[in-house]
């Protein structure tokens, strides 16, 4: 008569230890930043440069010519005429890439020039294409386009889903190259115009810098396929194309995981002015508040857009709001953009730095994922990245703090719930 509760227990018992594991294995695999960073310097001083370079990777690089390109209506063909007119080499890798009618055009523009004698090598990842149909994937290595998704499934290693590439990287016969925050679906398309038309950011790059973001491509090719790609197809000779300095780096749980939260903590203890921070997943940690609210306290005007309530996750967005009271009481503004759905990712501070890539303000991009951002440094290219978050906060409705105090209790009940899984997020 005792054996049901004896079972029942066992089974308990069992669940609760494959919770454990799970749990276990979910989490980042290196040490977190666990201090605040003394503030030693302002982002002017030259021993900023410096330390970014030293301790975030490669060098800033001089020499370089950095397009800014809005939403998909500016984005989209860019790209396609990169890939139109490549001669040797294409390196793609993207998050995600649906089968859709962008989808197609990808698809159809990289097929033509795999069929061209081009070698083109795409890496996406498995959760952000797995809406991509068999067909479309067929198809390109039918071609002879070298087709990789990034930590497929295996029953061994399936707590390998849990660390993606969200980087956004195309570079063409080495010399020209993209990144940003834009996937490949038509969510993408349009200029943002309405909510089903997403508002989001990207670059084109050419000079110096251009090898660098080549080289983040080539170490998770590395490292899905076990082949190195290397030569003059891939590291030409980059001659300067123009006058803004740039840096590309990354991150990656399997090396250097916290490099992206620590440039954004050396920027925000470094800011004298001012701090825009565009963001479509603002989850930050109690360190990165802690920034902020010495930031304020010290006198920089610090501007936060956030998406409003068209957004592709209701859960992110409980979490995030469930941080920013402290944030509104000390003086920091934050405004949540209302025409679409807000997927930018880029900072400017002192009008000098600006850091624009995959990388989403929270732990999940921190901690989990694999991130990619360039930051330039240049003063008139900052001015008119401010015109364009000031253009942008012109859509967005401002919070106070007084609007958050009094929310709904659903939200409020919703934004407690959120921040128990803040580390997924």
């Amino acid at each position: 008569m005792r054996t049901k509760p004896v079972v029942i227990a066992l089974v308990s018992c069992v669940v609760t230890l494959i919770a454990g594991f799970l749990a276990l294995n979910l989490m980042p695999s290196e040490k977190k930043i666990e201090h605040q960073l003394t503030r030693k310097y302002d982002l002017e001083d030259p021993q900023f440069r410096r330390s970014m370079s030293v301790l975030l990777g490669p060098p800033i690089v001089e020499g370089n010519k950095v397009e800014v390109l809005l939403n998909g209506d500016e984005i989209f063909p860019a790209m396609l005429d990169a890939i139109k007119h490549a001669e040797r080499t294409i390196t793609f890798e993207t998050y995600i890439y649906w089968s859709e009618t962008i989808g197609k055009e990808f698809s159809d523009a990289l097929i033509e020039r795999a069929k061209a004698g081009v070698k083109v090598h795409v890496l996406l990842d498995f959760i952000g294409s797995i809406k991509m149909d068999q067909a479309s994937a067929d198809a390109m290595k039918a071609a002879g386009v070298q087709l990789q998704r990034y930590h497929k499934p295996v029953w061994w290693k399936l707590t390998r889903l849990n660390n993606r590439t969200h980087r956004k990287l195309l570079v063409v016969d080495g010399k020209v190259g993209f990144t940003g925050g834009v996937g490949i679906a038509d969510k993408w398309r349009g200029k943002a115009q309405d909510a089903d038309h997403w508002r989001d950011t990207h670059f084109r790059v050419e000079g110096p810098v251009v090898g660098q973001i080549q080289a983040v491509f080539t170490d998770n090719w590395t490292k899905s396929t076990g082949r190195v790609l290397d030569g003059d197809a891939y590291f030409p000779q980059l001659e300067p194309k123009g006058t803004h300095p740039a840096q590309m780096f990354s991150s990656s749980p399997t090396g250097g995981s916290e490099s992206m939260h620590l440039m954004y903590l050396m920027a925000i203890t470094a800011a004298h002015h001012s701090i825009q921070l565009s963001n479509a997943y603002f989850v930050p940690d109690e360190l990165t508040i802690k920034a902020l609210l010495a930031a304020a306290k010290r006198g920089v005007k610090i501007q936060i857009i956030t998406p409003g309530p068209i957004i592709d996750s209701d859960v992110v967005r409980s979490a995030s709001r469930e941080q920013w009271g402290p944030l509104l009481q000390a003086g920091i503004k934050m405004a949540e953009y209302q025409p679409t759905m807000f997927h930018v990712k880029c900072l400017v501070v002192d009008g000098l730095l600006v850091s624009v890539g995959s990388t989403n303000f929270d732990n999940r991009s921190f901690s989990l994922n694999d991130e990619a951002n360039l930051n330039v440094f240049d003063h008139a290219f900052a001015a008119s990245q401010q015109k364009v978050f000031d253009a942008d906060w012109a859509k967005a409705k401002p919070i106070t703090y007084a609007a958050w105090e009094n929310r709904p209790w659903k939200e409020k009940a919703m934004g407690k719930v959120a921040s128990l899984i803040g580390a997924q997020l």
